[in-house]
């Protein structure tokens, strides 16, 4: 790695310096929202939503930094993408305190979560639920495909799955699927995504397991959204997908208790 000279460092500490403020004025106003909300527990969600908005704003700012550094200085900002990734994870957290992190449960179980954040249409949540996912492209591009935290985006993804089905009025959803309804192709964009997300976060979970932890809970995740995946395609009818997901989330699970069974046999006595 090249050495950086002291004024290549003091050009970057320079053009930096406004984002840093912004940085510092969103933390601040992070612990003044957070102190609120735990003061009144009953905040409306639109206030809860803005920090989870803010907390993405945050992120990108960070990435901001580390490509900054890449730019002039030839090198990535560890640090800034580690602060990143903590935004990030914190705005995750907090949508999930909203919608839940279930995954694969029926609708009914957190449908009353939702009531408070009827004021907000499907289309200011997709917008939402979009800028967490490009948030996530972007750091995960940032940091660069030899990184140590390769596979805690496994998790991040998943939980990023989770809350954007989560936050979805499935009800509502299926309503909308209407051709009539004002909300017809937002909806069907949403509903696609968490398709895609849930398929991939189950395929992530498999893939870590595989390769990286051999952790019976890392493929037991992976079966998870499979169900969750096979229940949002037979609330939308689509019976062929529903039967395919079933049939995999039946390879899987057999699977599954076989590597169990590997794990509580005894070793063998050597003879």
């Amino acid at each position: 790695m090249a050495k950086i000279s002291n004024e290549a460092r003091h050009l970057y500490s320079e053009k930096t310096g406004g984002y840093r403020e912004v940085i510092e004025a969103i933390l601040q106003q992070e612990k003044k929202t957070v102190a609120a909300i735990q003061q009144e527990p009953e905040t409306p969600a639109s206030k809860r939503i803005a920090l989870v908005d803010e907390m993405l704003n945050l992120t990108s700012y960070y990435i901001l930094l580390s490509n900054i550094s890449q730019s002039m200085l030839k090198n990535r900002n560890e640090d800034a993408l580690n602060d990143g990734r903590k935004s990030l994870y914190r705005g995750i957290i907090y949508l999930e305190e909203i919608v839940t992190n279930r995954v694969d449960a029926p609708f009914s179980e957190y449908e009353d979560k939702l009531i408070p954040l009827e004021p907000i249409d499907i289309t200011r949540r997709h917008l939402l639920i979009r800028k967490m996912g490009l948030c996530i492209d972007l750091l995960e591009n940032a940091y660069g495909d030899n990184t140590k935290w390769r596979w805690s985006f496994v998790d991040m993804e998943g939980r990023y799955a989770a809350v954007a089905k989560n936050i979805l009025d499935l009800k509502e959803a299926l309503g909308n699927t209407d051709p009539r309804s004002p909300f017809y192709e937002t909806t069907v964009y949403h509903l696609r995504l968490v398709e895609q997300l849930l398929a991939r976060a189950a395929d992530r979970y498999r893939e870590m397991y595989e390769l990286s932890t051999h952790r019976i809970e890392d493929f037991r995740m992976g079966t998870h959204f499979l169900g969750a995946l096979r229940r949002i395609y037979t609330l939308l009818g689509n019976r062929e997908e529903a039967e395919l997901t079933k049939k995999k989330f039946d390879i899987w699970s057999a699977k599954l208790e076989a590597d169990l069974r590997k794990k509580d046999e005894p070793p063998s006595k050597k003879v």
